[in-house]
């Protein structure tokens, strides 16, 4: 890998991360159509520790009040009815989905999954279902109404983002609207849900992205440290533009731009301009 293919990436990887267009996939077609390779599922995952570096800072307070809550409420039962409280425990449930399939499909998540074709299908396919959330949503449950219920689906959705293509916030946000939850409550939820799980990802992930990738990119240490602080710094910008953008825009601008890079990658992949592993 070059530094300009490694600065290159870690500001996609900045960018996407916490729009529902799927980082992981547009890691894979940036590096496919432009370097002619793949830069790996581990150095996606080790970038997305920049990222999620950006969320525990952008909700520092919202995270130290929730860890503090649920502490006092495990030891004392008069708290357990604060919002926090529950908070920090349907974090924990909606974890679960995508720490055991992640665990499960390691292999497949790194190898079969980076194929273009199925990222390109997925792109399109979550598109349309993104769509059906904004359009069947309510949209009128704060986040003080989330259950563990909730949790539980938000999480298996989430789960699905394990796919290169589908989006974890994408598939998250359009769970939580057809909840009926408002796009501000489903977007912060699905911010707090990502950090145990990315986290848990980019730091398992973390050995592998010094190992030789065979013929595809690979990323020195210091390329990957400035991959990561790019990513960084332009995710912690891109949370704040989302959630002022979901407060007043739908999620159809999204679904136009998901179908539109779908399509284009299938007739890429179809001419045979790109391979698709």
């Amino acid at each position: 890998m070059t530094w300009l293919q490694a600065v290159i990436l870690g500001l996609v990887q900045g960018l996407t991360e916490f729009l529902p267009i799927s980082s992981s996939g547009h890691l894979r077609i940036v590096s496919e159509i432009f370097f002619g390779s793949d830069a790996g599922a581990s150095f996606t995952a080790v970038t997305q520790l920049g990222t999620e570096l950006a969320v525990l800072i952008y909700f520092a307070r919202d995270i130290v009040r929730i860890i503090t809550a649920w502490f006092r409420g495990v030891f004392n039962a008069e708290h357990r009815g604060d919002l926090d409280y529950r908070m920090g425990w349907y974090v924990i449930i909606g974890t679960i989905p995508v720490g055991i399939l992640g665990f499960l499909f390691k292999d497949q998540i790194r190898t079969g999954a980076r194929n273009l074709w199925l990222i390109a299908t997925m792109l399109i396919v979550f598109a349309l279902v993104i769509a059906a959330a904004e359009y069947y949503g309510r949209k009128t449950r704060p986040i003080e109404s989330l259950t563990a219920r909730d949790g539980i689906i938000m999480g298996s959705a989430q789960a699905l983002a394990l796919i290169p293509g589908v989006s974890r916030s994408g598939g998250t946000i359009s769970a939580g609207l057809f909840l009926g939850l408002t796009r501000e409550a489903a977007a912060r939820y699905s911010f707090l849900l990502a950090i145990p799980a990315v986290l848990a990802s980019g730091l398992f992930s973390l050995p592998d992205a010094f190992e030789p990738a065979g013929e595809g990119l690979n990323a020195s240490g210091p390329q990957l440290l400035v991959a990561t602080v790019i990513a960084f710094a332009v995710g912690y910008a891109a949370i704040a533009w989302l959630l002022r953008f979901v407060v007043d825009h739908s999620m159809y601008w999204f679904v136009g731009y998901r179908i539109a890079l779908g399509v284009v990658v299938l007739a890429l992949l179809a001419t045979g301009v790109v391979s698709a592993t």
